[in-house]
């Protein structure tokens, strides 16, 4: 195994087990409440923009509060924005004063999200944008995103870049020596030619390496959303990340490298469409479609971080709330089929998703079916099933119309006392409309 990938593999233990994340983009944008690219996209100056840190009060942040949703929810790790595109810190940054503590919040607010969260029991980590819209010495005219792209009168000629890598280099220093511990550093991102030695990612890397060993990292160093970087290559760069890092979608086989083998990776999804706080923005995944997205990027060997955006007074919104709330209660039933849980090594079942732990398959049924629900190839395999919700027994079926396919195994929730099969039926409700989770021993081979 090459030693890049080696190494990847005994750093991503933990993530690979933990599988669902919380992502939380929280910043000035949330004042104007249009999105966290609200400069970009409306092409405001720093004059225009820079006033919103004035309004910065956080008068309802409350990281507790945060961290127990969190935990209800399922989540075993949290992942907040130190750093967005905008330059705003919502950290003591000694290198800008453009920060949260000089705001009227005046508060470390990276500094309560890590003590929160670690109290809760949840791994941290931070978003960090290598990408810095006001910063003097970043490109500006003529940069694909930069608010001031199509502003000759903000030419590039007197800007210098390695000022603004030392800058970049000095901000993520700080926040790996002076805020302890962190499992997750999650850059954000690469684009046309801004990408890998544009960075110095190398060199950036191995000043991570050398604060933080065990520290993840992403792929957005020479990736992006819509490029993976060296990632899946048998001979990835240094700097090609810890996990694969698909935006807003689930690939449609998981994520392999170039000789078919899985590669950590997770998908990053909002709850409404924005990732930031969006006041107009009603348009939110029920619980259902999140707990199937779970179970879908599990199923394919992946993770799902999902994204919470805070409003202007540090609130995560109610209706954001009810979801996770209902994401925990059905995680609080059925998480054994998720935690520690990867590819089954199966088709996809025509009923829903299979995942997997060692020799239990979990049998995620979503859609109701005509008669018995058939595990395909499995006759002679199953030891035992168990309904995950609540352990009860679920016994193999034997109708005499399954005779004919009798290399499946099949099953029924609808059971009758000991009178061996229940009833002839040609459909049953499910136990859970949701997502109905049957944990299947295999016998040992």
């Amino acid at each position: 195994m090459n030693k890049v990938v080696e190494e990847r593999t005994k750093r991503t233990e933990w993530y690979r087990d933990a599988r669902f994340g919380m992502f939380i983009h929280w910043g000035l944008y949330a004042i104007p409440a249009r999105g966290e690219w609200l400069r970009s996209v409306e092409e405001l100056t720093m004059e225009e923009y820079e006033p919103f840190i004035d309004e910065f009060t956080a008068d309802n942040f409350d990281p507790k509060e945060w961290a127990r949703l969190a935990k209800k929810a399922g989540m075993k790790y949290a992942v907040l924005t130190a750093k967005h595109h905008d330059g705003f810190c919502l950290y003591d940054s000694k290198l800008t004063d453009f920060k949260s503590t000089n705001s009227p919040c005046g508060r470390d607010i990276v500094r309560e999200f890590l003590d929160a969260f670690r109290a809760e029991g949840i791994r941290v980590g931070l978003y960090f944008s290598i990408i810095d819209w006001r910063h003097p010495d970043y490109p500006h005219y003529g940069d694909m995103h930069h608010p001031m792209r199509n502003h000759p009168e903000c030419s590039n000629e007197n800007r210098n870049f390695e000022n603004y890598l030392d800058y970049m280099f000095g901000q993520i220093r700080e926040l790996l020596t002076n805020y302890g511990k962190l499992d997750v550093m999650w850059f954000d991102f690469s684009y046309g030619e801004m990408k890998g030695d544009k960075w110095k990612a190398a060199e950036l890397v191995d000043m991570i390496r050398s604060l933080q060993p065990h520290l993840i990292i992403d792929n957005r160093l020479e990736g992006s959303g819509e490029d993976g970087g060296s990632i899946k290559k048998i001979n990835p760069t240094t700097f090609s990340g810890d996990f694969a890092s698909p935006e807003q979608m689930i690939p449609p086989e998981g994520i392999l490298d170039e000789a078919g083998n899985p590669i950590p990776w997770e998908a990053c999804v909002t709850l409404n469409e924005h990732w930031g706080y969006s006041a107009q923005d009603m348009h939110y995944k029920s619980s259902k479609m999140i707990i199937r997205m779970l179970v879908e990027c599990v199923s394919k060997g992946g993770n799902l971080l999902l994204n919470v955006g805070p409003d202007a007074k540090g609130e995560i919104p109610e209706e954001s709330v009810k979801i996770l709330e209902d994401v925990g209660h059905w995680m609080k039933q059925n998480s054994r089929s998720i935690y520690g849980c990867g590819y089954a090594g199966l088709p996809k079942p025509e009923w829903g998703r299979y995942t997997r732990n060692g020799n239990r398959l979990y049998a995620h049924v979503m859609e109701e079916q005509t008669g018995a629900v058939c595990l395909e190839g499995m006759a002679g395999k199953v030891e035992k099933m168990r309904l995950v919700r609540d352990n009860s027994e679920v016994k193999e079926s034997s109708f005499w119309n399954l005779a004919e396919y009798s290399e499946n195994a099949f099953f029924s929730f609808h059971q009758k006392g000991n009178s061996g099969n229940p009833p002839m039926i040609s459909s049953y409700p499910l136990p859970d409309e949701v997502d109905t989770v049957v944990e299947v021993f295999l016998k040992e081979e």
